[in-house]
């Protein structure tokens, strides 16, 4: 199977010839909404900034127009692709390619005991480190790694969002060593292979899932992030390493909470925390407040459950708290790929895996919208939803309630199945 194609580059970007159908978040760089154009059928997200509204937030918009040069510059098959963009004197928007299946978070939150398989945590993780590994191969390291930041896309594959925090630091030189276990994973794959379908067994072997998990913690994980304070300047090794305060309180490294200065192994410590979330359902060093927190960063080691295995000997590698002697550091995804973890996991395959473990339904937002159009629903006036929100107080904040969760979570779903 081939690569699937993106979808069609949606129309200018004119704000007044565009209908929101809803609102899919909001957060301190801006809405996003979710457009379904009247020229083409295929729906896609609308990130727009209010210019008037950030200026008092700093370097807000200097980071939109970081993010969309990032979105700029990416071409794989696991990141976003920029669709188009738009300018005027008070707002800066892009579009994006619509994911249907919510994100990583919401998604454990619908499985019965709320955290994942062995097996699908191995599927998601391999897609994630693959993004990972072009973006530091464009020199960017991520810095916003969270399951909030991890979306499903129509496909059951994953993409990263929210590049506003991520950084362009000069590349460390690294000897690549090519193994069986650390193909890249853009191999072309033979014409005779692509006729026939993969799902997640013949791309994987089933593991052990006799250990225990941990069934406490399962509050979603608090997203307050840390914005950039200080600036970057070389490091005492090859490499550049940025001194910037960033990222998001439970996922931050130790070596930004000591103000070290850090490069691209804090997307590996993230990636940690990440796992360990997947399989507990909870982070390792959340504390009563952000002092606790951090300090358990600095000086707690990870709980695990039960015996020992690949997956716990995975985490505990990129919890490492000396990120010279983090899983990654030396030779970046290629030493993380030879894990035993991965072992048998084929790299060129991947997006030739047309069952993943969770393919989005209808009611996941594609069926929705089009019912919406074919009622006739053209949504909200975007320049009128930004006028709403600088009304007093006792008004509505937006004429586009945002989802319930609650509706969102009634349906539970096993992936053990798969």
């Amino acid at each position: 199977m081939d690569s699937p194609s993106p979808p069609p580059t949606p129309p200018d970007l004119n704000l007044d010839n565009l209908k929101a159908l809803k609102v899919l978040g909001r957060g301190a760089m801006g809405t996003v909404f979710l457009i379904q154009p009247t020229t083409v059928t295929t729906p896609f997200a609308l990130k727009v900034v209010d210019k008037a509204s950030i200026h008092s937030k700093l370097d807000a918009e200097r980071r939109a127009r970081w993010e969309i040069e990032v979105l700029s510059q990416l071409s794989h098959p696991f990141l976003p692709s920029l669709l188009s963009s738009f300018e005027s004197h008070q707002f800066l928007a892009w579009a994006l390619p619509y994911c249907p299946g919510g994100d990583l978070n919401l998604l454990r939150y619908r499985q019965n005991d709320r955290v994942f398989s062995p097996s699908v945590i191995r599927f998601y993780l391999a897609e994630i480190l693959c993004a990972l590994e072009h973006l530091h191969s464009l020199g960017i390291a991520y810095r916003d790694l969270k399951p909030e930041n991890v979306l499903i896309q129509h496909s059951g594959h994953v993409t990263l969002t929210d590049f506003d925090l991520s950084r362009k630091l000069a590349p460390k030189s690294v000897k690549t060593v090519t193994t069986s276990a650390s193909a890249p994973s853009a191999l072309p794959v033979p014409e005779s292979r692509r006729k026939h379908s993969r799902n997640l067994s013949r791309w994987i072997p089933h593991p052990d899932m006799s250990h225990r998990r941990s069934k406490i913690g399962l509050k979603k994980t608090k997203s307050a992030r840390v914005s950039p304070v200080s600036r970057r300047r070389p490091s005492f090794s090859n490499g550049e390493r940025s001194h910037s305060f960033v990222g998001t309180e439970e996922y931050v490294s130790p070596e930004v909470v000591r103000g070290d200065g850090h490069e691209f192994a804090v997307d590996w410590w993230a990636m940690g925390i990440l796992t360990y979330e997947m399989l507990y359902g909870t982070t390792p060093f959340k504390g009563k407040n952000r002092k606790e927190t951090f300090r358990n960063v600095l000086t707690k080691s990870p709980e695990f459950v039960g015996k020992r295995t690949e997956l716990t000997d995975l985490i505990g590698k990129l919890l490492e708290k000396d990120p010279t002697k983090r899983l990654g550091y030396t030779r970046g995804a290629a030493e993380i790929k030879e894990h035993g973890f991965f072992r048998g996991v084929r790299w060129d395959l991947l997006t030739e895996v047309v069952r993943p473990p969770f393919i989005p339904w209808k009611d996941d937002g594609a069926g929705e919208i089009m019912e919406q159009v074919s009622a006739g629903n053209c949504g909200v006036d975007i320049r009128d939803y930004f006028e709403s929100l600088k009304s007093p107080p006792s008004l509505p904040p937006s004429p586009v309630p945002l989802p319930s969760l609650s509706s969102k979570f009634k349906r539970a779903i096993s992936l053990t199945e798969f």
